[in-house]
């Protein structure tokens, strides 16, 4: 499972890559991995994104997932995170 959220995470870096503002994401991002960000206050985050309640509830366990994690593997999720949007590859964007 671990590895399913790395990789999902590291897909979404390739949107910064991509040049669609890394601003937004990185913040989606970090509330995704806060554990103090609650399910209804990283939905609400999103609202505007959001076409309905079928992926309102999706997201929730998207955050779901992240809110089972230890604060160690979050912790290097935020390093790895960090890591990419700093790269040399991002720094452009």
């Amino acid at each position: 499972m671990k590895l399913v959220v790395v990789l999902m995470l590291s897909a979404l870096a390739l949107s910064c890559y991509a040049g669609s503002g890394c601003e937004r994401l990185e913040e989606m991002i970090y509330n995704t991995i806060d554990p103090s960000v609650t399910k209804a206050e990283f939905t609400k985050s999103l609202e505007e994104f959001i076409p309905g309640d079928t992926t309102e509830q999706l997201l929730g366990e998207f955050k779901q997932c992240f809110l089972d994690q230890s604060n160690r593997t979050l912790s290097n999720i935020k390093v790895m995170m960090e890591s990419v949007f700093n790269s040399r590859q991002c720094a452009s964007y």
